[in-house]
């Protein structure tokens, strides 16, 4: 069993990535989208958005393998710059199918491209013969675009054109991320082509995953908010597979605390203010607590209490007294575990 991270535009950076990838049980990230036109990028461009370049392509903290995801609507200039990022030592190139977001859509990029298969099938082969057979290329994709029809159309061109490995987010354009999932369209793609699906959407929690695992049958699986909103859900997963595997034998998973967090998101505020400008400071914190709230409702007061302040040093007070509190609060609380 896998546990891949999903790219998150404007969320999931280096930062994050390598912060969620050291807390454990994470396989395999996937950066933000590259946008590609016409043109060749220059390798600045390419650093920027996965510095993990210098890094033999793995996360600084827990090695984790990462996986540059570029998007485009040309063959040719799409499968030139994945030329250039793989001779650059990417460990592999993801190709997306799957943003949702109008923007990309209008530039003729994302889930736009799933209304035409012979436009899925032919980037996919450009990229495939550009890159050297030795480094995988991978895509994403939606159930379709405006509705779902196209689901296999799309899943048989991706492994038609030569794609390594295809993530499915069990939705469509149209469905945007409202739940459900309908991960019984995954189980169908995974029984009809000979490749590696990756389930991917509305796995919150443990209980999820279990769910996704029967429906799908996969047994590799993306997750993207749910990861945010639960850092160590990768370790539930994991812990829950190992005592499946050797019959419930194994101690239960004791899940993170609030208070094992709090560190955590100092580390996290610290880091970005030195990578961010002075104006986006404890934004990038913000956000990650609105993701947290879903599972901690510690991070609704914290965010409360910091979303109008803009120094570090009353940001950085806040975050320790929460710290403060939740060492008194955990001392009086029995410890949770995951079965």
């Amino acid at each position: 069993m896998r546990i891949l991270l999903a790219p998150m535009e404007g969320v999931v950076d280096a930062i994050m990535r390598d912060l969620l990838c050291a807390i454990g049980g994470i396989d395999v990230c996937v950066t933000e989208f590259i946008r590609i036109n016409d043109h060749l990028l220059p390798d600045k461009v390419f650093y920027k958005r996965c510095p993990e370049l210098l890094n033999n392509s793995l996360t600084s903290q827990s090695k984790t393998p990462v996986r540059v995801q570029l998007l485009g609507g040309k063959p040719i200039p799409i499968a030139e710059n994945a030329a250039s990022v793989a001779a650059l030592g990417a460990s592999a190139i993801d190709l997306n199918f799957g943003c949702p977001a109008k923007t990309v859509n209008k530039s003729d990029g994302g889930a736009c491209l799933l209304k035409d298969p012979n436009r899925v099938h032919d980037i996919i082969s450009a990229t495939r013969k550009a890159v050297p057979q030795h480094i995988p290329v991978t895509a994403k994709i939606r159930l379709g675009f405006d509705d779902r029809s196209q689901y296999l159309e799309n899943a048989l061109a991706a492994y038609e054109a030569g794609a390594n490995e295809l993530t499915v987010h069990a939705r469509s354009k149209a469905d945007g991320y409202k739940p459900p999932a309908y991960w019984e369209y995954i189980a169908e793609i995974r029984e009809t082509i000979p490749i590696t699906v990756i389930a991917n959407g509305d796995i919150w929690s443990l209980d999820d995953l279990k769910r996704c695992h029967k429906v799908t049958g996969c047994t590799d699986f993306m997750l993207g908010r749910g990861l945010l909103s639960c850092p160590d859900l990768a370790l539930q997963i994991r812990a829950w597979h190992q005592q499946d595997s050797n019959n419930n034998t194994e101690k239960a998973y004791e899940a993170m605390r609030w208070y094992d967090l709090c560190p955590l998101l100092l580390q996290f505020f610290n880091i970005t203010v030195e990578a961010y400008p002075p104006k986006y400071i404890g934004n990038r914190l913000k956000q990650w607590l609105f993701y947290l709230s879903r599972q901690y409702p510690e991070a609704t007061d914290l965010f409360e209490n910091i979303k109008r302040l803009k120094d570090r040093d009353s940001i950085t007070q806040a975050l320790n007294k929460s710290l403060q509190q939740s060492s008194v609060a955990q001392q009086s609380c029995p410890t949770a575990s995951v079965a």
